[in-house]
């Protein structure tokens, strides 16, 4: 009774997702899988529903059916931590990619994308920009140029304006 129909595969689709994840690593972004994912809110739904049922039932004198309850439980909280893994790694990669590749993305990138990926693409592209133009002076600063740090510790540093002479924190 731990899980209704989906009892031989207990969590295996919720597992799928992260293996997705970890077999892409390094690689291009995979579709959106949202056939799994629906399958694993299905799951979700109907141990949730089966755990309803066995409360109703033990609260009617039926006893023994907690260790069910909080099997199902334990299985509901780690889809829901596969799920949130998913999601959380998918929107990083996609927040990786704008630093990568700019404000525009390849076709093949874009097309694995969901739609709510798309949208908080171009949400988070929008906040940059506004962000990077509120930087410094005569329209902002672009703080996606020069992403490697200056092989050298002394940098050549040029003035807009010339203040005159002034003394650093070596006194010189």
């Amino acid at each position: 009774r731990a899980g209704g129909k989906f009892d031989k595969m207990f969590c295996e689709k919720a597992l799928d997702l992260i293996r997705e994840l970890q077999r892409s690593k390094g690689a291009s972004l995979p579709p959106f899988n949202e056939d799994t994912l629906r399958h694993v809110l299905e799951e979700m739904k109907a141990l949730y529903e089966q755990n309803q049922q066995d409360v109703n039932d033990a609260v009617q004198g039926e006893a023994g059916l907690f260790s069910g309850v909080q099997i199902r439980h334990a299985a509901l909280e780690r889809n829901k931590r596969c799920i949130l893994a998913y999601l959380h790694n998918r929107l990083k990669t996609t927040r990786d990619m704008r630093w990568e590749f700019g404000s525009v993305l390849p076709a093949d990138v874009k097309y694995n994308l969901s739609e709510a990926e798309m949208q908080w693409f171009n949400k988070y592209n929008k906040s940059l920009a506004n962000y990077m133009r509120s930087l410094g002076e005569d329209g902002g600063l672009d703080l996606t140029q020069d992403m490697k740090p200056p092989k050298t510790l002394y940098i050549e540093v040029r003035c807009k304006l010339d203040h005159g002479e002034f003394e650093t924190q070596e006194g010189n």
